[in-house]
């Protein structure tokens, strides 16, 4: 009987993943992981939590528990917040520093799920570990092993993955990668478990919600600036740099000045050396467009893809529908990836790349351009 160490979290989607390994005759160990303590990292401004006797995460341990206890599985609990803290958290703060917009959940699956969970797993005799992803994975009889997108295409989780390696992917199961979420909650109930309703998490990866502006604060101090036009006209302050994405339109709390068109506002990039933010409206728009990017710390999770006139897909954010994209291998592991036109891909988000069903890898982007004219970097 094969072992599986399955990352218990208190929700529908790893109760559900329990249940088919049982059934599957899997010898079923579920583990609740605990990565993120807020008195111990100062979380306190923008915690709407930190005032309950009992914090969120304990609630979810104890649902996890109950799960386990319904469904006669083994349950444990391990600890990685100082993990979380070293290779997720930090690099999480450093973009922000950088002015650049980082995907914490996909660092969080690459170092603490897939990695120090995985090294957990292994040291206790498992030979898989297991996650409540939306996923699949093809195994080749030669021990290939390919990810492939869920059959629920609204909840597919393949581009938080993009960034795990072959090893990483050949020892993970998905047991609910061929389920729709509907039929997910539809197969909790039939356990009569609580987690069947429960809603679903959001936010930060292992933080949960937060007021972004102020948890932000308890660890990066705030530089107010100017809100400048690309043609330098002062109309407004912004908080820090840090609080704003390319293309963000709402809370820039600017708007009916004098001289200007009655139209939205958005953000058009960043001057970092002079702490502006750059933001634009109606035709500026077309400055958020882009056709090519360069992206870093390439990985591809079986080979490296045929280049040249293959046509690839993309996406360059969570949820976004695929972009036609060529791939071009270039020196010091990293691709330019070229495409008819975007609007606001930014770096430090990840480029996930596809062939078809196929996650065959992805990237950090770095910069963004249209043609040879670099995008959201203002330096002038």
């Amino acid at each position: 009987m094969k072992k599986v160490i399955l990352g218990l979290s208190g929700g529908v989607d790893s109760s559900a993943a329990a249940i088919r390994l049982k059934n599957e005759g899997y010898d079923v160990t579920g583990v609740f992981m605990r990565n993120w303590d807020s008195t111990l990292n100062n979380d306190r401004l923008g915690n709407p939590t930190v005032n309950d006797d009992v914090c969120p995460q304990e609630i979810d341990y104890q649902d996890a528990v109950d799960v386990a206890n319904k469904l006669g599985i083994k349950m444990d609990r391990v600890d990685f917040i100082e993990e979380y803290w070293n290779y997720v958290f930090k690099y999480f703060l450093d973009e922000y520093a950088k002015g650049r917009t980082p995907n914490p959940d996909v660092f969080c699956n690459k170092e603490i799920k897939f990695k120090a969970f995985l090294n957990y797993a292994l040291k206790h005799d498992a030979d898989y570990i297991a996650m409540g992803h939306y996923a699949q994975v093809r195994r080749e009889e030669s021990g290939k092993t390919h990810l492939m997108r869920a059959v629920d295409q609204n909840k597919d989780q393949t581009y938080f993955l993009c960034l795990l390696s072959q090893d990483q992917i050949s020892r993970a199961l998905f047991p609910i990668g061929d389920m729709v979420k509907p039929d997910v909650r539809k197969l909790a109930a039939e356990y009569n478990l609580d987690t069947a309703k429960k809603k679903d998490s959001t936010g930060i990866c292992f933080i949960g919600e937060r007021n972004f502006h102020q948890f932000l604060k308890n660890y990066l101090p705030a530089k107010p600036g100017n809100m400048e036009t690309v043609d330098h006209k002062v109309i407004g302050k912004h908080d820090g740099l840090m609080y704003y994405t390319i293309g963000q339109r709402k809370g820039l709390n600017i708007g009916g000045l004098h001289g200007f068109k009655n139209e939205p506002w958005f953000v058009l990039g960043k001057n970092l050396k002079r702490n502006v933010l750059v933001v634009g409206q109606g035709e500026d728009n077309k400055l958020l467009q882009s056709n090519r990017l360069i992206a870093s710390h390439v990985n591809w999770i079986c080979d490296v893809p045929e280049c040249g006139d293959k046509t690839y897909q993309a996406k360059f954010r969570y949820r976004e529908k695929d972009t036609d994209v060529k791939i071009k291998l270039l020196d010091n592991q990293q691709i330019e990836v070229s495409y008819e036109i975007s609007e606001g891909v930014t770096p430090g988000q990840i480029v996930c790349l596809y062939d078809k069903d196929e996650c065959i890898g992805g990237a950090i982007i770095e910069e963004v351009y249209w043609n040879d004219e670099i995008r959201t970097v203002f330096n002038d």
